[in-house]
């Protein structure tokens, strides 16, 4: 048996419900109470007892059990093991975005352990069926996912493992380039052939009523032949391909790339599966930030014991902690909330608050507003972390929680503090978000040079591209689309053009 096939084995083994004792299905309808007393509205979780590999396994897949095989889920199965075997890392709670929704406990948690995973997990539950940028996404993509894996086991067996997983592995290199907006701003209609065809006819250059004798005084030659260069650019415009850049580049390929339809739709399967993870991305901190706030508020005001109080905030601790040279998206997240309850209490917004430069009355102003609990329900519904961290970040918050931006120093050899300042931390920290830190990469031609061949551009927007993944991003580009495939970006403050030609790269400085 392959390991491919173990894991595939292992995974439906791991799928088939694994019941929680008595003691812990009590504990889940408790702190499903609390959470709701609290305002939460989670969806219902369904929770499964794992050992610690088969959650290995599981987090391997993503959370879910029963997927595609491939070799990217044995090498992170091998290294999620190892890490825990050394002691580097442990994963305590796993949830899926689904309804019912699906979490793994570990087995060997202890009980304080296991009552703040289900706080943790009702809390990200509540997120999920709230939080406006997950209301695109599919509730059930637990079978989803399933039926994948059964269409692609089909393909693996008509055209061979190698060829199938392959295709994937092109696949996956490109899973970033697609439009994570598209699904809620309605884009720009295409126009029909019969309207193109339309504004052809009917684009003529405008002349003005004259005399004959006066013709050419009031409509000159050169006028007239201007007119019509600049309606025929118009019209050269308006039937470019496609008609404007396109982020959303898997969609282009899927409906016009010279491939297969076992492929077209792998590449289908791939960019669904994108789309779902990605409001994750989106989200992190607030998502992080949001249970771990409520599993705060839980276990501190309701579920735990006096006996079982110091493990909870140990344990909490630890997952706060700030590693060195790292942003802990719960730590971030949990502040955050709390210091916006704490300012929507005291009423410490407005233009009153932002025009006061009196420090000592600052540190003491409190309107007793009490709108604290609204307002960080209402930040839950609607942001997202980009919008979250522009809103909410303060120069206040930057300052209390010491946060500032470094970089290396080529003389030194050594990461060193770079800023302080709230600016610099601000931006570089929208930077790191938008677009989930990925460079922004559009399709503006798909028949570059009217050869069918792909002209695309980098717009630096604060990240810059890894040329070594770039060059191989092109490759793979080049093995769907099957034509050469184009990418102009600066490097170095010069603009480049790099061509992917079917056997090498190739890169010319632009004017």
């Amino acid at each position: 048996m392959t390991r491919e096939e173990a894991m595939d084995k292992d995974a439906k083994e791991v799928g088939m419900s694994t019941a929680l004792t008595p003691e812990l299905q009590e504990m889940t309808g408790q702190i499903r109470g609390y959470a709701r007393e609290f305002g939460l509205d989670p969806f219902e979780v369904i929770f499964e007892l794992l050992d610690y590999d088969q959650m290995n396994m599981v987090v391997a897949y993503g959370g879910f059990p029963t997927r595609y095989p491939h070799w990217r889920f044995g090498m992170l199965y091998e290294e999620i093991s190892k890490t825990y075997s050394y002691g580097l890392q442990k994963v305590y709670e796993l949830v899926i975005n689904n309804d019912p929704c699906y979490s793994y406990l570990l087995k060997c948690n202890h009980v304080v352990d296991q009552k703040l995973v289900m706080a943790h997990v009702y809390a990200h539950s509540d997120f999920f069926k709230c939080n406006y940028w997950f209301s695109k996404t599919n509730r059930k993509m637990m079978d989803e996912m399933a039926n994948h894996g059964v269409r692609i086991r089909r393909y693996i067996d008509r055209h061979g493992l190698t060829k199938v997983e392959e295709f994937i592995d092109t696949c996956l290199s490109l899973e970033n380039l697609i439009d994570t907006h598209s699904q809620f701003i309605i884009r720009k209609k295409q126009r029909t052939e019969e309207e193109r065809e339309s504004d052809r006819e009917d684009a003529k250059p405008t002349r003005l009523r004259s005399k004959s004798y006066m013709e050419e005084f009031i409509n000159p030659p050169e006028y007239i032949e201007a007119e019509r260069q600049r309606i025929q650019q118009k019209l050269e415009e308006q039937d470019k391909f496609p008609p404007d850049p396109e982020k959303d580049l898997l969609s282009f390929l899927i409906e016009h790339a010279p491939i297969e339809r076992w492929q077209r739709d792998i590449l289908s399967m791939m960019r669904e599966e994108a789309y779902y993870f990605a409001p994750q991305a989106m989200t992190k901190i607030m998502n992080e930030g949001w249970a771990s706030y409520w599993h705060s508020k839980i276990m501190t005001e309701k579920a735990c014991t006096a006996a079982e109080i110091v493990d909870y905030a140990d344990h909490h601790a630890a997952t706060m902690g700030q590693q060195p040279g790292a942003l802990n998206p719960y730590k971030v997240g949990l502040e955050l909330f709390r210091d916006i309850e704490e300012r929507w209490n005291k009423g410490r917004f407005g233009p009153e608050w932002e025009e006061c430069d009196d420090y000592a009355k600052k540190a003491s102003w409190d309107r007793k507003l009490g709108l604290g609990r609204k307002r960080v329900f209402e930040v839950r519904k609607i942001y997202n972390d980009v919008t979250f961290i522009d809103e909410f970040l303060t120069e206040d918050f930057c300052r209390d929680h010491q946060l500032f931006t470094f970089a290396f120093n080529k003389q030194t050899n050594e990461y060193e503090i770079e800023s302080r300042s709230f600016k610099a931390i601000k931006e570089k920290l929208l930077f790191n978000l938008s677009n989930f830190g990925q460079p922004f990469i559009y399709l503006e031609n798909a028949n570059y040079k009217n050869r069918g061949e792909l002209y695309l551009i980098h717009r630096f927007e604060g990240v810059p591209l890894k040329m070594d993944a770039a060059r191989e991003t092109l490759g793979n580009l080049f093995k769907i689309w099957q034509r050469p495939v184009h990418l102009e970006t600066v490097v170095e403050k010069r603009h480049k053009l790099f061509t992917h030609n079917g056997t090498k790269v190739e890169e010319k400085i632009l004017k």
